[in-house]
């Protein structure tokens, strides 16, 4: 029985099978199930530093994915409001857009 393709997979699987693979296998498979660490907790670092890198491309993923691990939007709005004291207002500004337009769409 075949399965769907990963995120990953359907992202880049074409271009870099390697990276794809190492993205479900070592980041995903390995990496996000270590017990040291919550999901949720590892949601709001990865948030918290493609913030603070400016990562705008990841970002609203990893957004999505910090509330499917249970990061409230209240959290992530805090969290964004922080960074901008530390990462930089542009940061934050772009963060903040982008967590609104995610919420925006999962109203709708």
């Amino acid at each position: 029985m075949p399965t769907e393709p990963t995120p990953a997979q359907r992202l880049i699987g074409d271009l870099s099978p390697k990276l794809a693979e190492l993205t479900d296998d070592l980041l995903f498979g390995d990496i996000w199930e270590r017990p040291g660490l919550s999901k949720r907790d590892r949601s709001l670092i990865t948030v918290a530093t493609l913030v603070a890198l400016y990562r705008t491309e990841q970002m609203e993923a990893h957004m999505r994915r910090a509330i499917d691990n249970g990061v409230t939007k209240d959290e992530l709005i805090e969290a964004i409001t922080h960074l901008a004291f530390y990462a930089g207002w542009p940061n934050a500004m772009t963060a903040i857009t982008t967590a609104k337009r995610l919420f925006s769409d999962a109203e709708e």
